[in-house]
């Protein structure tokens, strides 16, 4: 008798609370990551650009830019290498890469997590 009357309490318990989902807004963003800070031959300078470390970090930046909350998503388009010739010697460059696709999240106000009308 027990056993059902705790089993029955726990049921009932567990079908009475809200469902607890997370709401979230998403937004595209093109940028491109800064060009390396030394001068390097062209197939260094675009080793060095294309590292996934760098990638990782300057796209958590693309989002982070959009204000308190957002994050990184997915990366949608990797982009594609651009180089500039040095100052110094015409034959070195410092690449980067151009036009990154990035999708940024953030908790939608009101929705768990949030308190209404706090942003």
């Amino acid at each position: 008798m027990k056993l059902i009357l705790i089993g029955t309490t726990l049921i009932l318990s567990f079908l009475s609370t809200s469902s607890l989902s997370t709401e979230y807004i998403y937004r595209d963003l093109m940028a491109n990551t800064l060009p390396s800070a030394k001068c390097e031959i062209q197939s260094k300078a675009e080793e060095t650009a294309r590292k996934p470390y760098k990638m990782k970090r300057y796209s958590k930046r693309f989002c982070q830019t959009q204000g308190y909350g957002w994050g990184l998503e997915e990366i949608t388009k990797n982009g594609k290498i651009a180089c500039n010739e040095c100052t110094s010697n015409k034959s070195l460059k410092k690449c980067y890469i151009k036009d990154v696709i990035v999708k940024c999240k953030r908790i939608k106000l009101g929705t768990v997590g949030m308190l209404p009308g706090q942003g």
